[in-house]
């Protein structure tokens, strides 16, 4: 059982996030980033999760969120991940809210479950009072061994298959904040958030319900 009092959630360094990301995380891959957060539980000197934020690789997600003007604006949770005996009992999303509140007011932070490569629904976004903004449309889009596509060579022609995720917005600020940042979102809020079960993977050998790396073509 989650005992509250004795968890608190704090700046980390981006060294910090490393035995995370590279050894539990299924993307095995460091993302950019600006804000990391660890989860600590009581007298414990070390993390037991953490959440990271940074800017998102894509700049034209940054402009399609809330419009140009935004764009300086706009984070993506592009980490989230806790010790094995630490899913459940609601540490994921006491992670997160805390995490939120201490990120800058008149941000807008995107995210996504990956719904078509790892059956992921969301439900710590849902739990933590997200904007559920749809389901993206599978695509594909330029890609560099071993690196993000936003990295890729000049002139590279490789592409790779990426799969439909659900988009998740959270309007960091008080209700005024809010209600103004609302007001510039170009995506449509619907009001009922997508269900499912979500799939757990094998941290020792983590397999998506879809392999991208199998569907990568020359154009």
């Amino acid at each position: 059982m989650m005992d509250k009092k004795r968890l608190s959630v704090r700046r980390i360094s981006y060294e910090d996030t490393k035995t995370f990301i590279l050894n539990i995380h299924y993307a095995r891959r460091m993302p950019c980033i600006q804000y990391a957060f660890g989860l600590f539980d009581g007298d414990y000197p070390y993390p037991v999760g953490v959440v990271t934020y940074g800017q998102p690789a894509s700049p034209s997600l940054c402009k399609g969120v809330a419009g140009e003007e935004n764009r300086k604006n706009v984070l993506e949770l592009n980490r989230l991940v806790l010790y094995p005996e630490y899913n459940g009992d609601n540490y994921a999303s006491f992670l997160v809210s805390k995490s939120l509140k201490q990120l800058p007011a008149k941000t807008y932070v995107v995210s996504y479950a990956d719904w078509g490569g790892w059956h992921h629904v969301g439900y710590v976004y849902q739990a933590t009072n997200w904007l559920y903004t749809g389901l993206t449309k599978p695509r594909t889009d330029k890609y560099s061994e071993g690196g993000h596509s936003r990295h890729y060579a000049e002139g590279e022609t490789r592409r790779q298959f990426r799969t439909a995720k659900h988009r998740y917005i959270y309007l960091c600020g008080d209700k005024h904040d809010k209600k103004q940042m609302k007001l510039c979102l170009n995506y449509p809020i619907y009001d009922h958030y997508p269900k499912g079960d979500s799939e757990h993977y094998d941290l020792r050998n983590p397999i998506p319900f879809i392999d991208t790396n199998t569907m990568i073509k020359e154009e």
